[in-house]
């Protein structure tokens, strides 16, 4: 059974960071695509970054050279390094594993003030 547990999120102020966790279990992270997407008040749920099973990464533009998404693959664990935050950068912020598994994570909540 799939499950993705991520944490980290918070609250912090403009320019501030937060490093975003996703634990997997019953998937291996580094055989798969995993993605970080998010979600913000009243939008839809965004694609922000993926890592591949062979390591390549890809950024949206809003979040390029703020955003850093890395793996564990010991833990089994990818993460979302996330500096230099705006407010633009508030949601709901999911770790989602791709095909043949199609999984979400439940999420966790992502706030910058200003």
């Amino acid at each position: 059974q799939v499950q993705l547990v991520e944490s980290g999120g918070g609250l912090v102020q403009a320019g501030g960071s937060l490093r975003l966790s996703c634990v997997a279990s019953g998937v291996t992270v580094s055989l798969n695509t995993l993605d970080w997407y998010r979600q913000g008040p009243g939008k839809q749920r965004q694609l922000v970054a993926s890592i591949t099973g062979g390591g390549l990464t890809w950024y949206e533009d809003s979040v390029e050279g703020r955003f850093t998404i890395s793996r564990d693959d010991v833990k089994n664990t990818v993460y979302l390094q996330m500096n230099s935050l705006k407010p633009e950068d508030t949601a709901v912020y999911f770790c989602y594993v791709r095909f043949p598994f199609n999984y979400w994570g439940q999420g966790t909540q992502v706030t910058v003030s200003s």
